[in-house]
Order: structure tokens, then sequence, then C-alpha cells
């Protein structure tokens, strides 16, 4: 199943590319489920219609058929939370009765900020599901702008770093004990619903993270050729690329037409042509560059949001502003490590940062982490295992790829050994390429 994440930055027209762009996909006989986060219902709005809001576990409770074999709903973050909450209440039911605390309604539940990016999680989760990919083959979400969209994308493993540090696997070494020091003390003790939750959440958030792995997963970056625009791409690729986020596609939204008469706007046309340009050789070929024509007037309705992908609509007649999904590219393997220990005695790590500025760079170790910032993003890389007995001896950006350089420790390298006629091949060297790492 195909997952588009459809972004860019606020006021860009991102929704009614996602809109145009799943109705595309559901003309050339795909099934569509068109996914919202927006509370005012803007994708209803540019479909003509009013979506179904997600108050069940899945992406949407009831979603709202807009055309042949395309479906809407929306995510209903309120709801989520109320349950989400009602449901760690009632699991810690018995401690909340050891220190009587008085137990909350659902009705005087008020949604706090940030429950939106869980409830946005929580939808993507039933994407990866089973029943999502035997209902559709093309899911496209329309997300909230880029920084909130690239905070919420990068939470599934941060989230479960937390978990891991506060509350370890190997701490429930003593789960023996607990049915006996609960009939001590007369109610469940904490640390096994405490657990047990931890691992649920835990399960959820790697079925998050594994979709955004997945090579069928891809985003579409929708933005306003201009100044504003260019500056809020630039940034954006660095950060999608950090936390390992593929881009299929540039949408370059309300495109002016160039042989207007009118001096004004043929000068914001001409300024769109060159910021296109300078597009075209950032991110092709790795991205495809579409142009969606400016329609004089808000699109709204079927009709309009056709009109946006109609490849005819351009005056050469090519497909330049087709919003259609494509199939997904290879498995995309981002994080290789070369083995140069035959030549200079070292390891190289290489991490592909397009747009990143070498200024803006930074770079800790911290024991078998790798603690990256680049611009205004941070991740925590977990090194490969041949790295972690390595020592940090320099980075360079080169094309815009960051290549970090590890020596290996002798006091953690076993020493080589003379091999003698019979014995089995070396195991002592240090390994050889390794083509994937373990992030």
């Amino acid at each position: 199943m195909r997952t588009v994440l459809v972004t860019g930055p606020g006021g860009a027209g991102r929704t009614t590319v996602a809109a145009a762009t799943a109705l595309a996909a559901a003309r050339r006989g795909q099934r569509v489920l068109a996914l919202s986060t927006d509370r005012a219902d803007t994708l209803g709005a540019a479909l003509g219609i009013t979506t179904g809001s997600g108050t069940g576990s899945g992406p949407g409770s009831a979603p709202v058929e807009a055309a042949p074999g395309l479906w809407a709903a929306r995510i209903d973050s309120g709801a989520h939370f109320r349950r989400e909450l009602l449901s760690l209440q009632d699991r810690a039911g018995s401690v909340l009765d050891l220190l009587g605390a008085n137990r909350l309604d659902g009705e005087e539940l008020t949604e706090l900020p940030g429950s939106e990016q869980f409830a946005l999680l929580r939808a993507l989760r039933a994407c990866a599901g089973p029943e999502a990919a035997q209902t559709y083959d093309v899911v496209v979400v329309d997300l909230p702008p880029l920084p909130d969209t690239l905070a919420a994308l990068a939470l599934p493993e941060q989230l479960r770093r937390y978990l891991r540090r506060l509350l370890p696997p190997e701490r429930q070494a003593a789960r023996a004990l607990r049915p006996m020091l609960a009939q001590l003390a007369g109610v469940p003790m904490p640390a096994q619903w405490l657990y047990e939750t931890a691992a649920r959440w835990d399960v959820e958030l790697a079925a998050v993270q594994a979709l955004l792995d997945d090579s069928e997963t891809t985003v579409r970056l929708v933005a306003e050729p201009g100044p504003a625009g260019a500056d809020a791409l630039r940034t954006a690729r660095t950060g999608l690329a950090l936390f390992g986020l593929s881009v299929d596609t540039v949408a370059a939204n309300r495109v002016l037409p160039q042989d207007t008469p009118d001096t004004w706007l043929a000068t914001l046309a001409a300024q769109q042509q060159k910021c296109l340009t300078e597009w075209a050789g950032e991110w092709q070929p790795a991205a495809t560059l579409r142009e969606v024509r400016h329609l004089g007037r808000d699109p709204r309705g079927l009709d309009d949001l056709a009109a946006l992908s109609d490849p005819s609509a351009l005056p050469e007649g090519g497909d330049g502003n087709d919003l259609a999904v494509e199939e997904a590219g290879p498995a995309r393997d981002p994080w290789p490590v070369e083995d140069r220990i035959a030549d200079d005695g070292v390891l190289v790590w290489h991490l592909p940062l397009p747009g990143a500025v070498k200024e803006e760079l930074g770079l800790v170790r911290r024991g078998d982490e790798l603690v990256l910032d680049a611009g205004p993003f941070r991740r925590i890389l977990t090194l490969p295992s041949a790295l972690r007995r390595c020592t940090v001896s320099g980075a360079g950006l080169t094309d815009g790829v960051l290549r970090v350089r590890f020596t290996p420790d002798p006091q953690l390298w076993p020493r080589r050994r003379t091999a003698s006629p019979g014995d089995s091949p070396d195991k002592s060297r240090p390994p050889g390429r390794t083509s994937r790492s373990d992030r």
C-alpha cells in the first residue's frame, strides 16, 4: 500500500494539492483514502463534502465517499485524547483508588495542546495495519505545516528511546515477586501495569516507525514558488533527510501563466520561473517537480481539483503537473558504512544531509549514540555495532553527505593473529562493508 504524506509551509495550499493527488489516484482506478488532520475540515471543503471524523481506533470511523474510488476522513484529536486518557485511568484504577484520587469523567475532559500529534500517530498506526492494506491501495495524508509535521514524524523514534531509558525491559527481572508483593500490599503493584502500558506503546510506535521507514511511504512537499517557499523547502530538505524520509514530489502550487499581458503579473511569473529553475536543480532527479497552475480562484469541488492535475492544461501538453501517485522507488538504504580499514584504518559512516550548512552542524558522541544537530533539527542515532567499538576521528560535509570517520579502538578490537594452514578465515579483523546500519 502506498502512503503519501503531504505537507508544506502554512498557506501554501497543501490541503488542495492533497485532495487533487487523491482524486488523480482514484481516477486511475486505485482505491484511495484521503485523511485530514485539520479540525476545520478544509479537506472536505476542497472535495465538496463533509468528511467523517475519526472517533474510532482507525484513521476514520466513517469515511465518506467523495468520488468513485475515493473516500475521505478526518482525525478527531479531541475524541482520541478523551478515549486514551480514560483508558489509562481505568488501567491505573487500583492505584488511583489507593491514593484516594477522584476519577475524571469524559464530559469534563478538554483536549490538551500536543494531542493532535498523538492522534496523528494513532491514525498512521491504523494505516499500517492489515485492514487498511486490504481496503485501500493509496492513503493520502494531509499533514500540518512543515515544522509541526517534522516534529510529529520524529516522535515515534524519540518516544521509543525515552521508554527504553525510563523503563528498560531488563528491569522486569523481578516480575515473579510482584504477585507476592501485591498480596502484601493489597493492590496490584504499579510497575506491572506501567511496564505493560510501555510495552503496548512501544509496539504501536514501532508500527508507525515501520510505516515511515517503508519505501512505499513518501513525502509530497507543497510550496508556492518564491523566496519564502524556497527558504521553507531548503530547511525542510535537510530535516526530512535527517529523519530518513523520502520526498517523491515537490508540487509548486499556484504557478502563474507566463504569457500574460499584465506587467505586474508578468513580473511575478518571471520570479516564479526563476525559483522553479532553482528547485529543478536542487531536487531533481531524486524528486519530481510538478507545476500546479493557478486557477484564478480558490479550487472547490471535483472539477477544479481535476483541472489542477490535467496534463493538457500545460501549453506544451506535457505531464509537468500530473499529481497522480507513481510507484515508489526501491527500498532505501540511507546510512551506509564504508569499510576503509585496508586503506587508512578507518570506517566511514555516510549520512546524507542535502541542503545542510557546515556551520549549522553539530556532532556529539554519547556512549553508543551519536547526537546530530542540523540547523534547527536534532536526531540521536544509534551507532551500528561495528562503530560502537571505535572512536570518532573526524567528520566532513561534502556534496550534501556528512561523512563521519571512526577509528577502531585497539582495546576493543581483538588483536589479529597469524593464520596457520587449515585455520578458518581470520574473524578477529574488523568487519567488512556493512550494507545497512541498525538505526
